[in-house]
């Protein structure tokens, strides 16, 4: 019985994307209420193929984010959910009903990935959990009708573990985290806010010790703390300080390219922000990312 996502990739495949897009599914499902076994085809194609199918299917000369391509529809006013004899005409040879297609640009996902802040993974996830309540009979063109969808897509992705987050939001968090700094000595406070790729946030402030190699940084902090609670995949890391720009310290930016080499790091201070890749700041770095695996602790 086929149920879940059938998903083809018609550009290189993002590395551990399948398995949160099957989750997506599922909670889609879940909170729609279809319980019936249940499929759609999702294709995860270029910014050129989806222009040609906006064209010829909507007769829309643009490439679009995500198009989605129901197999059937509820009563006008309705839902997939509320209609399971509707379903249960759609089931195939499968087993399972057929919901319909889904189409994604890659491109468009990278692109409003770093509009927004977040890591690609999310866009991704989003513009399914979109889709697949499209396919179910949601829509936005009327306000109501876009507030109900809104709110069904906001419960998955809160399930999910998976949320929006800004880049103004996660230097806020910085913030916030700064004003626990215990800084006796140097008295510059440093918070720090990392944004884990399943969304969490995990903050962290500069602790000073009167051995001063004992002290630990913000960035730090909020890295042992989150890989403490299992968590190693990140896409950016917030660094706040009132009184200059507080790029990390060479043991930060090597302790960040252990779980993170292409992390963004996002900086400010006094009303500047400022951004750069982790590798602008730790070029040539030494990590797993650079195969140390390979031969560390290996005879």
């Amino acid at each position: 019985m086929t149920t879940g996502l059938l998903i083809d990739w018609a550009v290189p495949q993002v590395d551990g994307a399948e398995e949160g897009l099957q989750k997506a599914f599922r909670a889609c499902m879940e909170q729609e209420g279809i319980s019936l076994p249940a499929y759609a085809q999702l294709l995860i194609t270029t910014d050129e193929e989806i222009h040609q199918l906006n064209r010829e299917y909507r007769n829309v000369d643009r490439a679009t984010d995500v198009l989605s391509f129901p197999s059937t529809s509820a009563h006008p006013g309705h839902t997939l959910g509320g209609h399971e004899n509707l379903l249960k005409r759609e089931i195939d040879e499968t087993g399972a009903c057929f919901l319909g297609d889904i189409i994604i640009s890659l491109e468009r996902t990278y692109d409003q990935a770093r509009e927004f802040g977040h890591s690609p993974e999310r866009e991704l996830t989003y513009l399914t959990v979109h889709a697949l309540f499209h396919l179910m009979g949601y829509d936005h063109m009327e306000e109501d009708d876009k507030r109900s969808m809104r709110a069904m897509e906001e419960k998955v992705m809160e399930n999910l573990g998976v949320t929006r987050v800004t880049d103004q939001e996660l230097v806020e968090k910085a913030k916030e985290a700064m004003q626990f700094a215990y800084v006796p000595y140097s008295h510059y406070k440093v918070g720090a806010a990392l944004l884990a790729k399943d969304g969490r946030i995990f903050t962290g402030c500069n602790i000073e010790n009167g051995s001063y190699g004992a002290t630990n940084c913000a960035e730090r902090t909020a890295l042992f703390k989150a890989v403490s609670e299992g968590v190693r995949e990140f896409s950016a890391i917030a660094i706040t300080a009132e009184k200059s720009a507080p790029w990390p310290c060479g043991i930060c930016r090597q302790a960040l390219n252990e779980f993170a080499p292409d992390i963004r790091v996002i900086v400010a201070w006094q009303g500047q922000v400022q951004e750069a890749a982790l590798p602008q700041l730790l070029p040539h770095g030494f990590g797993p990312g650079n195969g140390t695996l390979d031969y560390l602790g290996k005879e």
